[in-house]
């Protein structure tokens, strides 16, 4: 059984000039499902860009803070331990990030597939 293991810690980029995204795990089945570090140094969505995702997405701030906005709804400000459920299709985007730190986030995707009756 081969195993994998690492630190969502470990060589985070301080002062990119972009958002920075790494694929950690993924598998593949009845599901689909990716698991993402992203670091963010004060980034955020381009203005009257919005991210329509055919997955759904669980995000948990592990270090630092940003904010999540939902079309049309809440704008939901999350720090260190703060996670956000987004279904499928949940146009949202990033209002904000601190700029003063890294913000780290985990991201889990999950691709359902259809069911074969």
């Amino acid at each position: 059984m081969k195993t994998n293991h690492g630190n969502l810690l470990h060589d985070v980029p301080a002062n990119a000039p972009d958002e920075i995204v790494a694929a950690l795990q993924q598998w593949q089945g009845a599901g689909d499902v990716r698991i993402e570090r992203i670091v963010s140094n004060g980034q955020a969505s381009p203005r009257g860009f919005w991210y329509d995702s055919p997955e759904d997405e669980w995000v948990l701030v592990v270090s630092g803070s940003g904010a999540v906005e939902i079309e049309g709804g809440a704008t939901h400000a999350l720090g260190a331990g703060d996670w956000l459920h987004l279904p499928a299709h949940c146009r949202h985007r990033v209002a904000w990030t601190d700029p003063a730190q890294p913000t780290v986030w985990l991201a889990v995707h999950v691709a359902r597939k259809p069911q074969v009756p």
